[in-house]
């Protein structure tokens, strides 16, 4: 099968098209046939690897530690499975399956990723995939395409997650940052479809497209001040702040949440060093939450909005097997609105 290798840490140039063996499912496993990949900003990093490690930041890593080389990326899979390594994964045989990307550190339903496909093990970047039985979900009856089934797993996973930890209900006020960015857009688009009124923090040439996606305001990232536009697009505060981009408006910001009100963290793109009063936080009884990825019951819940269609992706690219490079370069200039997509 035809696959884009990921030879190294380090630039574009690493990643490699090449003709390698179908892989073989043991048993408790199934193979997929990919019909579609999402790009998400992980693959970036972890190309790149700038995780670090808790003993040195500066380290080579992917976001779980270190990585074997060569390494198919490609987190978000949908797809058909085609064979099975054991006489109980034969149902799944012909089913259109979405993937859950993560195998987890324990049985529960509040389990947290252990390992994450195309990290540390091969990924959908490739003709044809292995993944756990127990992690390929079938969703023959969804009104989503299968580019669109491939937008979800990560990006809208991580949102519904923050969601689900920001306790974001109907009926609440709530902040979303980098929200023209793919977990950023998902979580409008999913805070939305629980009744929540939206205000979306963009820059204003994607302010269109992320009023489309269910904001009913934006604030301009470029304007200066983004706590300040923020507050007056909500004078009666926020329940939850769902923030991608961390650096000062976490400190800044904290004054916009109402008593009670949580602010929940699921990236760093503003800077990962973080000041704030924590006098702010206990007197008015908020709390701050880091959010990472999905559980098993929050990924449950996705597989569910995607079988009944809730949410429709908005893909703003799609590219070959031959063309990740240029998918990868693409999504490092976060000039797009929607997700970009592999298409064996």
């Amino acid at each position: 099968m035809r696959a884009a290798v990921t030879t190294h840490h380090g630039g574009l140039d690493a990643i490699e098209l090449r003709e390698v063996p179908v892989p073989a499912p043991s048993a408790g496993e199934v193979l997929v046939r990919v019909a579609a990949a999402g790009c998400n900003n992980t693959d970036l990093w972890t190309r790149e690897g700038s995780y670090g490690t808790a003993e040195d930041p500066d380290a080579k890593a992917g976001w779980l530690g270190p990585l074997d080389f060569p390494r198919i990326q490609g987190g978000d899979v949908a797809g058909t499975v085609v064979a099975a390594g054991d006489a109980e994964g034969t149902a799944l045989v012909g089913s259109r399956v979405l993937v859950d990307p993560a195998i987890y550190d324990g049985p529960g339903p509040d389990a947290r990723p252990a390992d994450v496909l195309g990290s540390e093990r091969d990924g959908g970047f490739a003709e044809y995939v292995v993944v756990p039985g127990a992690r390929a979900h079938p969703v023959d009856g969804s009104p989503l395409t299968d580019i669109e089934l491939a937008a979800l797993p990560i990006a809208y996973g991580t949102a519904l997650g923050m969601l689900e930890r920001g306790g974001v209900a109907a009926g609440d006020t709530v902040l979303v940052t980098g929200a023209s960015g793919s977990v950023g857009l998902a979580a409008v688009q999913l805070a939305r479809a629980r009744g929540a009124g939206v205000v979306a923090v963009c820059s204003s040439g994607k302010r269109d497209a992320v009023l489309r996606a269910g904001a009913r305001a934006t604030v301009d990232r470029g304007r200066g001040d983004v706590v300040a536009d923020a507050r007056a697009a909500a004078e009666d505060g926020y329940d939850a702040v769902i923030d991608v981009i961390a650096g000062p408006t976490v400190g800044a910001g904290l004054d916009l949440l109402r008593p009670g009100g949580r602010w929940v963290v699921a990236g760093a793109l503003g800077g990962w060093h973080v000041d704030l009063d924590v006098r702010r936080l206990y007197l008015a009884n908020l709390a701050l939450v880091g959010s990472t990825m999905h559980t098993p019951a929050i990924f449950d819940e996705l597989v569910r909005i995607a079988r009944r269609g809730e949410v429709r992706p908005l893909v703003a690219a799609t590219f070959g097997l031959d063309r990740v490079r240029d998918a990868q370069e693409q999504l490092a200039t976060r000039r797009h609105v929607g997700k970009l997509v592999v298409v064996p």
